[in-house]
């Protein structure tokens, strides 16, 4: 830096050390996208590595720098071909626009601060030397503007820093992974859907695939697709894949061809037994359980026995109190009573935040979902001031089941109003279970229960001492997230238990995988917090045509929705 300074105009001021961290920051982002096999990367090391060997040689004197540097830049240029990850295509423009605009506000406010000293400014500096001195300052160089009494340092920190605030946002938007937009056009959901009907009996998250925010990727012969989305630079795969089981690989080689040459980390997230299997076989990844899925057969299911004694005198009380239900196909509502429901679930959400991913669909209502099923609780308000009348009607909660092949039903969304009784949801899907004969349905698939086997052997006498404080994580954990409190409201039912998976490459890689998944499930947030709080909008009714977003609240555990059990 001594010898810059001496080629520089004026003297090379105390915060030449931002400059040395601006560049030391730079390089470890370059390191971070030569790691992940960027192409852009590897050329900005092309192109950076001679000029270091030269600094080397010319400034230090030391042959072994040069050397080094040139070995690196050989080793680079042998393994090219390597290198062919493809960039966001957007994080270009996004990168020179936050360099336009981040330097102009950085220059503008500059000069604020240059200017906000009159009386420890020494002479008269015209705006062109103040100016000069604004450049100067955002790349750690004092400029021609003197103070007295320490104001140097204070604006020559200010200075540094907002330089420093530019350099970092627009090498981050240059250099960080694609975050593409949703992708699932019409033709695809044409196409997924025609897979959901030949083969969506396989897996009861088959119908979560047709998220408005998922991407697809299908098999060379198209009967077989992956969904996903891409969060933090991981490609988030839900659930088995769509279509014939046959034509599986072909979907995953696609899915792993499209993971490798945008250097994402693939991962899926819930799939069931068969297919980790696949997943495993396929691409020599490595599979963990996650959890056990809920799964009731109707045929099999009573409210009689000390079993179920809890919940039926639950379901009694409840009843007592008069609330009624009604379960019906979404098909069957007319216009006005779905929008009220549409309206009531969204505002009966539990967060601000919008949640969901793997095992939520985000709609009621939309083309082509009229054979999903709702079940509703009713009470009437009473004629008292203390109980104004609701802007829903007598509508107290409300359960949304999405389709499972011909013959089942998916959990998706529960939601009640907090002025209810408790114990809504063990009334509707009760009334849900017990209407499903004369639906058709033979299997109803309820919550998934994140590390339900642990949680159920740690309790069983002779656990030994590690299962035991395994399982006293988890209920510790469970202070903040629906751990082993879904275990019990799924145990309720007397379910059979499927268990899921999740899938992943290496082991270090699960902790990204698991911050990737929350932030898709909507329980990580990466924003700037709001000084003010703002409401949700309530949507304006609309034709039962349109869709009004209206996703559910799953819990951190990956669930299908938020529980407000008793």
């Amino acid at each position: 830096m001594h010898a810059v300074a001496e080629v520089l105009p004026g003297t090379l001021g105390p915060l030449s050390a931002a400059l040395s961290l601006s560049a030391g920051v730079l390089l470890l982002l370059l390191a971070h996208g030569l790691k992940r096999h960027k192409r852009r990367a590897w050329r900005a090391a092309v192109v950076l590595l001679p000029i270091g060997a030269a600094a080397q040689f010319v400034w230090r004197h030391s042959v072994l720098g040069a050397l080094f540097s040139l070995a690196l830049l050989a080793l680079l240029l042998r393994h090219r071909d390597e290198f062919a990850a493809l960039p966001d295509p957007r994080s270009r423009w996004r990168a020179l626009a936050n360099f336009v605009v981040m330097g102009a506000g950085s220059i503008a406010l500059g000069l604020v601060i240059v200017s906000a000293h009159p009386r420890r400014v020494v002479g008269d500096p015209s705006l062109t030397d103040r100016l000069e001195h604004v450049l100067y300052g955002l790349l750690g160089v004092e400029g021609p503007v003197a103070y007295t009494r320490g104001v140097d340092w204070t604006v020559g920190y200010s200075l540094g820093a907002l330089g420093m605030l530019t350099a970092l946002t627009t090498i981050y938007f240059a250099f960080r992974p694609e975050h593409p937009a949703a992708r699932l056009t019409d033709d695809d959901e044409t196409r997924l859907r025609a897979l959901l009907d030949q083969h969506g009996g396989r897996d009861s998250l088959g119908h979560f695939a047709l998220r408005d925010d998922k991407g697809v990727v299908f098999s060379p012969s198209g009967k077989a697709a992956v969904c996903y989305r891409v969060v933090s630079g991981v490609m988030l795969a839900s659930g088995d894949p769509i279509g014939d089981v046959e034509a599986w690989p072909g979907a995953i080689e696609r899915f792993m061809d499209e993971a490798k040459a945008h250097s994402w980390t693939p991962a899926v997230m819930g799939c069931s037994e068969t297919g980790g299997q696949v997943w495993t076989r396929e691409t020599g990844l490595d599979a963990l359980e996650l959890g056990d899925e809920a799964i009731v057969d109707v045929a099999d299911f009573s409210l009689s026995g000390r079993a179920m004694r809890n919940v039926r005198q639950m379901v009694k009380r409840i009843e007592r109190n008069g609330y009624t239900t009604q379960v019906r196909r979404v098909r069957d509502l007319d216009d006005e009573e779905l929008e009220r429901v549409r309206r009531a679930a969204a505002d009966w959400r539990g967060t601000d935040t919008e949640r969901g991913f793997s095992m939520a669909l985000g709609r009621i209502g939309a083309p082509g979902d009229g054979d999903a099923v709702i079940a509703t609780a009713h009470k009437d308000d009473p004629d008292d001031p203390a109980h104004p009348a609701s802007p829903y009607g007598d509508l107290k909660a409300i359960i949304h089941f999405v389709p499972w092949g011909p013959d089942g039903m998916s959990l998706e969304l529960m939601r009640r109003d907090r002025s209810a009784d408790p114990g809504m949801n063990e009334l509707l899907i009760v009334a849900a279970l017990q209407a499903s004969p004369a639906l058709g349905i033979e299997r109803v698939s309820l919550n998934f229960a994140m590390f339900r086997s642990a949680l159920a052997r740690g309790e069983k006498i002779g656990a030994g001492p590690v299962l035991r404080v395994w399982r006293g994580l988890l209920v510790f954990l469970s202070r903040w997230f629906q751990i082993e409190s879904l275990y019990k409201f799924n145990a309720k039912f007397r379910p059979r238990w499927e268990p899921r998976f999740v899938v992943y490459r290496n082991s270090r890689d699960l902790p990204r995988i698991s911050l990737a998944a929350m932030r898709a499930e909507g329980f990580v947030t990466v924003s700037l917090p709001r000084p003010f709080p703002r409401r949700r909008p309530v949507p304006a009714p609309r034709p039962c045509a349109h869709i009004v977003p209206t996703l559910p609240a799953p819990s951190p555990t990956a669930t299908k929705h938020e529980v407000h059990a008793a």
